[in-house]
Order: structure tokens, then C-alpha cells, then sequence
């Protein structure tokens, strides 16, 4: 069957490392999208994160959707929540206990902002906060909103600290999240089941697609479960090796403009 839609994650995938779409990327996906292809873009980031980018795309399918949140959430271009995977607000409260017992900086994703109760504000989720476009809020535990729609939590502190605490969140929460971990600096928890594989999928379904109608190209962790679950699953030059290993095929790197390499010898040229 031919490809009728395209998962692309975002960072080290579609954008350069310069947090930059390029011209050539831009130029073979609006030429898929023109021919009817869906372009999904699948990324931990929320909406917001990605608006500049959808913008630069400009795509031409009246029906394109993000999978936000590393599969959480999956969205139209318009804002309408197609698929909906969030935390509990009891989640938050045991998360959050046990990143202050291993001394770890932790925050959430909330829809409009980032919230975290540390007093001593990570860096990195400052650096977050740029990055997603998302305003940032200091909350006390006891001061959250019991009724917020939590997408996501994320430890994030330097990689050493982090990567001192990662086994222990990993025995203390495998069981009952979706873990992931794109960065060195940070570990993502969603509600069990998530992930982008899983999202796509969904997706898929919807649009009343087989999933070997499915390409999906990704570089880390947590694009793994959908290069495994696509009917054709493409991993960047400089990815993991296990997203390589998993592959049906290895395009050039982000800096090469890898995605636009995979989509015309897969999609546009067949």
C-alpha cells in the first residue's frame, strides 16, 4: 500500500540543530501534503511549542493533526482535542513527594502554562519553558488546582543528578506510567499506555488507515514505539541505535535534511 500519512518527531528529526525547519524539509513535505498525504508531527512538546513550525510548513491536507505531549494528546491544527490520555491530580502528588525525596527538580505541563512547586526554579525548566512557548508558574503543592489537566510530568535537573536518580524512578513508577527520556536532562511521565506508537495508531484509526499505510521517522527513546508500530518505520542518521535497529530504513541526519531524503524516495518518487 502506498503511505497515506507521515509521523515526523520534532527535535533532532525535522529540525536541524539549530531548532530550525529547513528549506528542503519544507519544500517535500507541503509537495505530500499537496497530494493528500497526512502529516502528523509527534513530539513531547505541547501545541504551543510547535505553532511556528506549522506555520513555516503551511500545509495544504484540510486534515493535519499533532501528537502533542509525546502521545498524550493529539489535536487538529484548530485546537480540537481528537485524543486525550492525562494524569490524575494524585499522580501529581505523589510524583512531585518523591522528586524532593531524591532530590530531583520537577514540574508539569498544565494546558496554557508550566507549573512547578520548587522554590529554586531548574534552569532547565526555564529552558523549557522558551522552548514549548509556554508561560511559567511557581505553584506551592497545596496552592494547584485539584482540577487541572495534566498531559505530563517531567524531573528535570542536570544530567548527572538526574542520572543518578534514574533507576530509582524507573522501580518506583515503571509499573504504572509511560516513561520516556528524549534528553539527557530530563524523564517524562504520562498515563500508562502513552506513547507516540500507541497515539499514532489511534490516529490511524480514525482516519480509517492501516498502519503499513503508516511512515513514521524518529531519532530517540521515545520516537521508538512508533517507528516500531509504523508499517514503515524510518530512523534518522543520528539516532539511537535502537531506534536504528528498528527501522525498515536509516535516512541522513537532521543537519541533511534526513526527513525530506526518507519522504521522496518513499512517498513522492514510488
Amino acid at each position: 500500500m502506498s503511505i497515506k500519512l507521515i509521523a515526523i518527531d520534532l527535535d533532532g528529526t525535522l529540525l536541524n540543530d539549530r531548532k530550525q525547519l529547513t528549506d528542503q524539509n519544507i519544500a517535500v513535505i507541503n509537495a505530500a501534503s499537496k497530494i493528500g498525504v497526512n502529516v502528523v508531527l509527534c513530539t513531547g512538546r505541547p501545541i504551543t511549542g510547535i505553532q511556528r513550525y506549522l506555520k513555516q510548513l503551511d500545509l495544504q491536507n484540510e486534515h493535519e493533526y499533532a501528537i502533542t505531549y509525546n502521545g498524550a494528546l493529539a489535536q487538529n491544527l484548530n485546537g480540537e482535542t481528537l485524543i486525550k490520555h492525562t494524569l490524575k491530580f494524585e499522580d501529581y502528588l505523589k510524583i512531585e513527594r518523591f522528586s524532593r525525596q531524591v532530590g530531583v527538580h520537577f514540574h508539569i505541563d498544565g494546558k496554557n502554562h508550566i507549573y512547578t512547586a520548587n522554590k529554586n526554579i531548574s534552569p532547565f525548566t526555564v529552558g523549557e519553558s522558551f522552548l514549548v512557548e509556554m508561560g511559567l508558574r511557581y505553584r506551592a503543592v497545596d496552592e494547584m488546582d485539584p482540577t487541572l489537566e495534566i498531559p505530563k510530568a517531567m524531573f528535570i535537573d542536570e544530567p548527572k543528578i538526574l542520572g543518578k536518580a534514574h533507576d530509582q524512578i524507573i522501580e518506583k513508577f515503571g509499573s504504572d506510567f509511560s516513561i520516556a527520556q528524549s534528553e539527557p536532562y530530563f524523564i517524562e511521565l504520562m498515563p500508562k499506555n502513552v506513547s507516540k506508537g500507541n497515539a499514532v495508531r489511534e490516529l490511524a484509526a480514525r482516519l480509517n488507515l492501516q498502519m503499513d499505510q503508516v511512515m513514521a521517522i524518529g531519532d530517540q527513546g521515545n520516537d521508538l514505539s512508533m517507528v516500531k508500530a509504523a508499517g514503515l518505520g524510518v530512523a534518522m542518521e543520528n539516532g539511537i541505535d535502537a531506534v536504528k535497529d528498528a527501522a525498515q530504513f536509516i535516512t541522513a541526519t537532521n543537519n541533511e535534511s534526513g526527513v525530506a531524503l526518507a519522504i521522496k524516495k518513499f512517498v513522492l518518487e514510488v
